[in-house]
This record gives C-alpha cells, sequence and structure tokens, in this order.
C-alpha cells in the first residue's frame, strides 16, 4: 500500500485548491440556508417602540397599588390604542387607555393591567372602549411592557459572518427590516455517473444491467450543503462521450465536478484517462477503506473529484473529501465534522486501511453508544439506509474489540 495517500494528504491536496466565493446580495425570501459573507449588526432597536405584552389596560401603577378583588380601583378610560397606532395623548393620574397587544404604550403610564384583571368582560377592537373599567389587581411597574430595545439594541451583533441562515435568523433580520443580505455565492457542481452497466431507475433492466444511484445520493448531499448541480447524467464507457459531458461543464461556469465510477484500473475505466488528455491527475488512490480509488486533478481547469463507483463508495468519498470543498467554498469556517467518541457494541475487523465503517448510533443513559452494521460491503445500500453514523478505524489498526471506544461521525 506504499502508493496509497492518507486521508488527511488528499485532504490537504485538495482543499489548498478552493477558497470562499464572492459576495452577492440576496433578497431575504431566498436566504435560507444561504452563508452569510460578513459580520451583520442591528441597524436599529428591536421593538423599535416601547409596546405592551398583553391586551389590558395602560395605567399609572401607583394608581393600583391597593387594588384587590374585593376592593377594586376604578379609573376613567380616556381612549383606544390599537395594535398599528401610536397614542398622541399622555396617560394621567386616575385615567387609563385601552391596548392592545403590540400596540405603543403611551407616555405617562407605566404598567399594563391584563384585560382579565379588569371589569371589562370584553377587549375586542370592534367594541367601543367603557368609560371606566374596574381594576382587581396591583402590579409593579413596567409589567407587561416590552420596552424600546428589549430584544435586539443598535449596533448590537446579530449575525456572524459564515453563519448558514436557518430560519431564525431570517425572522430576526425580517423584524429589523433587513430585505437583502450579503451572502457568498452558491457553489456550483456537476455530478456525472459512468458505466455501461447503468439504467435510470423507472427504467426495465435488461440482463446485466443496474440500476443508477450514486447521481442520485450525490445530488441529494449537493443540494443538502445549498449547491447548485448540474446533472449531467450517465455516461457509458466511452472516451468521447465522457469528454462530451465533461466539456458540458466548461460553459456552465461549474466549480467542482464530481464522478463516479472510472477511476479505477479497469479495463473500461476511462475517466481518469479522459481528465489526463485535457488536464491532470494530482493523485487518484487513497489509503481509505471504502472507495480506495478516489481521483483528483481538474479538466480544462475545473477541478474535478472521481469517487468509486460502489454506492457506499461514493457516499463515503462524498462525505470525506468533497463535504469540506463545497463548505470551503461557501465561505463556512467549520468544515469538517464534530467527532464524538462512542462505545461500540459489537467487535469490528479491518483491513489496516483507514475505514469509515457504517453504524447505528444511539444515547443511552447519557453514553454514546454505536453498533455496527454486520454488513460492511462497498455496495450494500440498505446498511445505508439504516446507519447514522461512520466508526472512524485508523490506518494500521486491524480489529477493535467489543466496547472499545471509537472515533465516531454521527450523520445527522
Amino acid at each position: 500500500m506504499t502508493d496509497l495517500i492518507s486521508v488527511e494528504n488528499a485532504l490537504d491536496r485538495i482543499l489548498k485548491n478552493f477558497y470562499p466565493k464572492p459576495e452577492e446580495l440576496c433578497n431575504l425570501q431566498d436566504a435560507y440556508g444561504r452563508i452569510i459573507s460578513r459580520d451583520i449588526t442591528a441597524l436599529s432597536d428591536l421593538p423599535p417602540f416601547t409596546n405592551s405584552s398583553m391586551d389590558g389596560f395602560a395605567v399609572i401603577t401607583a394608581d393600583v397599588a391597593t387594588a384587590t378583588r374585593s376592593h377594586p380601583i376604578e379609573l376613567i378610560v380616556d381612549y383606544d390604542i390599537p395594535a398599528g397606532s401610536f397614542p398622541q395623548k399622555s396617560v394621567i393620574s386616575g385615567h387609563a387607555a385601552r391596548i392592545m397587544t403590540g400596540a405603543a404604550v403611551p407616555s405617562g403610564a407605566d404598567t399594563v393591567i391584563p384585560v382579565e384583571n379588569t371589569d371589562s368582560l370584553r377587549n375586542d377592537p370592534a367594541c367601543t372602549f367603557p368609560f371606566r373599567v374596574k381594576v382587581f389587581s396591583n402590579t409593579s411597574i413596567g409589567e407587561n411592557i416590552r420596552p424600546r430595545g428589549m430584544d435586539i439594541k443598535k449596533g448590537d451583533p446579530l449575525i456572524q459572518k459564515s453563519s448558514r441562515l436557518r430560519p431564525q435568523e431570517i425572522s430576526a433580520l425580517a423584524a429589523l427590516g433587513i430585505s437583502r443580505v450579503p451572502v457568498h455565492q452558491k457553489p456550483k457542481v456537476a455530478i456525472l455517473s459512468t458505466g455501461d452497466e447503468l439504467v435510470e431507475p423507472g427504467e426495465s433492466l435488461p440482463p446485466g444491467k443496474i440500476h443508477e444511484s450514486n447521481s442520485y445520493s450525490l445530488y441529494g448531499l449537493s443540494k443538502d450543503l445549498g449547491c447548485e448541480v448540474l446533472y449531467l447524467g450517465i455516461a457509458p464507457d466511452d472516451k468521447v462521450e465522457i469528454k462530451n459531458q465533461l466539456d458540458r461543464c466548461v460553459s456552465q461556469g461549474i466549480d467542482l465536478i464530481i464522478t463516479s465510477a472510472g477511476v479505477s484500473v479497469g479495463a473500461f475505466d476511462y475517466v481518469k484517462e479522459v481528465i489526463e488528455s485535457d488536464g491532470h491527475i494530482n493523485f487518484w488512490r487513497v489509503n481509505m477503506r471504502p472507495g480506495k480509488p478516489v481521483a483528483f486533478g481538474n479538466y480544462r481547469s475545473i477541478p474535478l473529484i472521481g469517487l468509486a463507483g460502489n454506492p457506499v463508495s461514493a457516499f463515503v468519498g462524498f462525505l470525506v473529501f468533497i463535504r469540506p470543498v463545497i463548505l470551503k467554498i461557501s465561505g463556512v469556517k467549520k468544515i469538517f465534522p464534530t467527532i464524538i467518541p462512542m462505545k461500540i457494541d459489537a467487535a469490528v475487523e479491518s483491513d489496516g486501511r483507514q475505514s469509515y465503517l457504517r453504524a447505528n448510533a444511539a444515547l443511552i443513559d447519557g453514553e454514546w453508544i454505536a453498533h455496527p452494521a454486520s454488513h460492511q460491503g462497498s455496495g450494500n445500500v440498505l446498511s445505508m439506509v439504516n446507519s447514522n453514523a461512520l466508526l472512524i478505524i485508523p490506518p494500521g489498526v486491524k480489529s477493535l474489540p467489543v466496547n472499545s471506544l471509537v472515533n465516531t461521525w454521527y450523520l445527522e
């Protein structure tokens, strides 16, 4: 295995060829999942004015200090404050204003009495406000009032550069009136599967053929990371057809070409040969299992990563090598996964290569336990469905007994 390079060496060679994409402004409605390209600070206060958190009556605390259900305090109601309006009059001692949730608190008032603590049985804005109201409870200054800037103050840090925008961040941006945000441009990847044996799903299977699945998993993995994907479909084991498909990527502004199959040593594995005809191969064999035949190079100046053809090999190869590339292009700082030491509940074996073994992991009584899949064959697609973790077995290790602690990649 002296001609195999380590996973770490391969990653280093790949990643130094990629940089975050430039910035663009994105409409907020389209910003979900995008990566912020600079720190965002609040340009205004939130809430933008002091408002009521309850339907009720804006009053002066001292006026109702002795109010109880048996000895209510009666106040004169001067006016209504619907949500969306701004009061022009102050509240004076002995008086109140009916107020709706979210409405601006008038000057003079320093608390809001909830409607259920009064004799006003209805607080329907369609109903005329009562001329008098009896208050059945006392309160404290500021009760049921949200001061201006209570949530966010102008100048507060809001979102850090390189963060992925979730619905939570988008909601905060919208609440602050921000309609466009600076984000990194989306990575553009092209996906090509090769092989005479491949048939698209939905088509009948002639003898010796199989349904193509790699491009579908690679497409989904790429979309999950926010990529724009050029789906090239299936190319037969033919140099001209493979070259034609790769040439399509040149005019499309593709950042990364992803292929599956055709990079091994088989008589009809032509992808590597086509790449070298108009580009170069940096490396093509990695000391890992599954997926030893991983090729990295460029075709007509477009970076290309060629994955092995077996479904599990392609899936694992994407996670190990392509996922960090896409995250780096996207502008994400944390491009490698969080690794969790987990106890295995069954012994495992490897062949000495750095191995990524499928497992099902669960947190049991505060301890992570991983159950290795019984069948680790690189064509076993059911094991991918039934697994949520990858056990990372270091190079040189050929077996680990039950209850060993193994660094594990939990696939959330």
